[in-house]
Parts: C-alpha cells; structure tokens; sequence
C-alpha cells in the first residue's frame, strides 16, 4: 500500500459507477479505496486522505432510510467533492432543498457555466456532460456558488472557502467529455495530490509491507494458476523467497488439461510449487449440492483445510497468501449489509469464520488491469500475465446445479472447444472472458434419424475492463455456428447450445 497521506477516498452510496470513480483516480496516478458510506470517522482518518469524494446512489435524500452523510467528515476539513447523489447530501445538509425532477434526466447534457469556478476550467462551457438523476438541487445553499447549470437543473455547487464542491453530473463516466479534466483539477490543484502511485511503487512498499509482516514465519500460498494469485506469488517471494510455499490443488474442477498445463508453466518461474491432487476430497463435499452459495462456502473451507495440513508439515506457517483483488473484496462486502451483497468471493466471503493462518492478500485494493501491469512489472511471462480470470471455485459455478464426475467431464469438453475456437480468432485480444456454462436442464433433439434428449450448454464471452462492468461480445455468427457444431458433434451428452447475451448489471460474468 503506498503511503497514507497519498490516499484518496472515496465514499460509495451504491451507485453504479462508484467504481469507475476508483478507476480514473488510478489511471492519473493516485490511491484511492472505496469504503461504505457508514464508514465511522476514525477508520476514514486511518487513511491519512488528501481529500474525499461522495458517490453518487439510487436513493432519493429525503426518504426515510436514506444513506446519510456523516458531518464528521466535515470536521476534517479536507477538501470534498460530492457527485449526483452526493451534490445532494450536502446541499440538503448545508440548507439548500433537493426535489424530485419534473423529468428524469438520463444520458447526455450539456452545461452552461455561471461563475467563475475553482473546479470546472473553461473549456468545459458547453461541453457534454452524462447524467443520471430523479431529483435535483431546487435551491443551493447560501454560502454556496452555482458554477454550472444544465437548463435549469443546478449542475455545479462550490464553496471555495470550504474546499467543498458538488457536481450533478458524473465526471468518472467517459461520455462526460472533459469529466476527467475535472477529477484532475480536484484531485491535484485542489486536494494536491502528487500523481506518484504506479505499479513499481506499489511493488516496493507492499515488498517492504510483507517482510515487516511476516518476519520470519513460512507462508503458505494458495496458487490456482490463474494471472492473481500468480502475481500474489511472485510479489511475496520478491519479498521473502523461500519462506513462501506454493500450494496449487487439483480440485477436479480445473479446466481441461489446465492442472498439468499450469504446473508446466510454473517451472520457469521459479516459485516452490507443491501440488496436491484432491479431487475425490472436493466432489465428496459437493454430492448433492445445487445451491451455489454453499457450494462456494464447500470450496473455500476444503481448501483452507489442505493449506492447514500443509502448513503443519513445513512447520512455523502462520499465514495464507490469496490473490484477492479489489472487485471480490466490493461484490462481496454491501455497501447496505449483507442482505444486497452480489455473492460471496472463494477467496473473500467462502473463508470459514475461524482459520488458524492470517491472511495476507497484497493485491487486494487492485483492479485486474493493474494486476496485470505490476506481473509484467515483475518479469512474467504473457502466458500467466494475459490469462482469462478463471474463478477460484472453478468449474463448480460453471455447472449449475449438482457437480458430479459427468458433469464435470462435459463441460470440461465443451468449454475446451470454446477456448480453441475463440482463442484462434481475431476477437480474443477484445475479450475479457470467454467460456461455457452447463445447465441443469435437457432438450430434444435429432441426431441421425434418432431422437437425443441431452443437456443444454451456455456461451457465455464479455468485453470488459476490470470485471466490475461487463458487455456481452458480439462475436461473428460464423463463430458461433462453429463452436455450436463441435460442441454437438463431439460432446456426447450435449446436443444444444446457446450463446448469452446477457451484461453486467444487470448480470453477472459468472452464472453463479
């Protein structure tokens, strides 16, 4: 983690783009970490942040249990920039009126410039800003200045002497034309920032971080050959080197091959890999299980079994290393409490309560493009660094439903032809993720002059940037069709096949 007082955060009232806030703030060169509005005062001033920034929600403020600003926050007299949502909050609290929008106003604006402006420069005047709004600012606050207006919706507050600041419009967005322009000017000629955090910095404080941590102890490494946990790998043993123990499990829920193949490719990498093979242990603990949440929670308690069995026999093991990235950490733990978390992360929330080695997850506050700049970074090879994220349960949310051998063996087999096929066409570099997904029913067919009545599987392919937003591919129908005809004809088992077209949200990547 870089150092504290060059930290940003960011408070998230759930919207839908509070993400996208974290993600422009890295791209210029500055930490940031998301945190639940709740977030109680002491934690926030924990981080030493230079400023921060309020989301913007789906709530309305004036509804009984809305999100509700905490006027601590106030009291630290850092510079605050509140979005849609956020604009809101402080309006309301400072004596301005918020009201509900004759009309929604959703998509593309423009905005007119009324004041002089410490935040918007002008070339922002007249410029296209996105919107996403059911209520607006009906009267500012009197200290305040309006420096933007959208027709006769009040698009910029500020009041300079308190360094606090408000827009109704989303800069993080990238149809805001100069949106990050403006994120700029807030985060470095206001709060100051130095634009100093980058991938190598990150590598030299957290190497520092984990020696200082773990001293002398033996780690334990949970490796699945996926880009995460490989850089997790690699950045500790930068940092301790032999202390550390590469456990890799064959859970019988890996890809076709993909246990040997990886094994393979760890060879020139240099890590202390021990492979264990635990298939029957898994599919034991999976007989019978169809709802998705317990599998996961099967999955992670297994494997945090086999670490503690291989921890004991190295002796003096105190800690467990994962490759949790930030997207696990935000799906996994609700802005509003467990009752609206999106799922729950192998590697995050299938932890069992108590487990008798600490955890140590370097990549945790990193989205999977900065995870993959720092494994360049640290001299791996394009074959780990450009992997497909794989999830840590495996193939076991790829079938829904029971897990058992046979299913295992067809969607093995099938996603194995999607992989070839995909991966040998010129849309691969454009995609994310790409694989097939068993479903839990059958249909009718007609194979020779013979009725089938066989399973169904789902192609699933997104464009994505950090997994925290998808888009379905749009792959070419002549793809399709080959995938679908090797799958048919050389799957037996499997005599239909659909292609999802479903994005994130209102999806998940994943089925389950």
């Amino acid at each position: 983690m870089p150092e504290k007082n060059e930290t940003l955060v960011i408070l998230d009232y759930g919207s839908q783009y509070t993400q996208l806030i974290a993600r422009r703030t890295r791209e210029l060169g500055i930490y940031s970490v998301i945190l639940p509005f709740s977030t109680d005062i002491a934690t926030i001033r924990d981080y030493e942040p230079k400023g921060i920034i309020l989301s913007g929600g789906p709530n309305s403020v004036y509804e009984k249990n809305a999100p509700k600003l905490d006027t601590n926050i106030l009291g630290t007299h850092l510079p605050i920039l509140g979005i849609c949502y956020g604009l809101q909050l402080l309006a309301l609290h400072f004596g301005g009126k918020v009201e509900a929008s004759s009309t929604r106003e959703y998509g593309l604006a423009s905005i007119k410039l009324t004041d002089k402006s410490a935040l918007l420069d002008k070339k922002t005047d007249g410029s296209k800003v996105w919107m996403s709004h059911g209520d607006h600012v009906s009267m500012a606050p009197k200290k305040f200045v309006v420096s933007a207006m959208s027709g006769n919706t009040i698009c910029a507050l500020e009041s300079t002497d308190d360094n606090i600041f408000g827009l109704q419009f989303h800069p993080e967005v990238s149809h805001s034309t100069f949106g990050v322009d403006v994120l700029k000017n807030f985060l470095v000629n206001i709060c100051k920032f130095s634009q100093s955090w980058t991938p190598g910095s990150f590598i030299d404080t957290e190497t520092k971080r984990i020696q200082e941590l773990v001293g002398k102890d033996k780690v334990i490494c949970a490796l699945s050959g996926g880009v995460d946990s490989s850089v997790a790998a690699t950045l500790v043993s930068k940092a301790i080197g032999d202390q550390q123990v590469c456990v890799f499990v064959d859970t019988g829920l890996l890809r076709k091959d993909e246990y040997d193949d990886v094994l393979e490719a760890y060879k020139n990498i240099g890590l202390n890999v021990t492979p264990v093979r635990a298939k029957e242990r898994f599919l034991s603990k999976l007989a019978g299980v169809t709802d998705p949440e317990t599998k996961r929670k099967i999955i992670g308690n297994e494997f945090i079994e086999i670490f503690d069995e291989e921890a004991k026999k190295i002796g003096n093991a105190g800690w467990l290393v994962q490759g949790t990235l930030y997207p696990d950490v935000i799906e996994s733990v609700s802005v509003f409490g467990p009752s609206v978390t999106i799922k729950s992360h192998h590697n995050v929330g299938g932890l069992p309560e108590k487990m008798n080695l600490k955890l140590i997850e370097p990549l945790r506050e990193l989205f999977k493009d900065e995870v993959r700049k720092i494994g360049a970074e640290l001299g791996l090879p394009d074959a780990i660094t450009l992997r497909q994220p794989f999830p840590g349960p495996g193939l076991a949310i790829r079938i829904i439903g029971e897990v058992n051998d046979e299913a295992i063996s067809l969607v093995q087999a099938a996603d194995a032809i999607v992989r070839e096929e995909v991966g040998g066409s010129n849309v691969r570099e454009s995609l994310w993720q790409y694989f097939a997904v068993l479903l839990p029913i059958q249909s009718v067919g007609v194979m020779g002059d013979g009725r089938t009545y066989e399973k169904v599987v789902a192609i699933r392919a997104v464009s994505s940037l950090d997994g925290m937003t998808a888009d379905w591919a749009k792959l070419p129908h002549e793809l399709l069709e080959k995938i679908s005809g090797r799958i048919v004809s050389e799957v037996r088992g499997i005599n239909r096949v659909v292609y999802d077209i479903t994005s994130k949200p209102p999806g998940t990547i994943e089925w389950e």
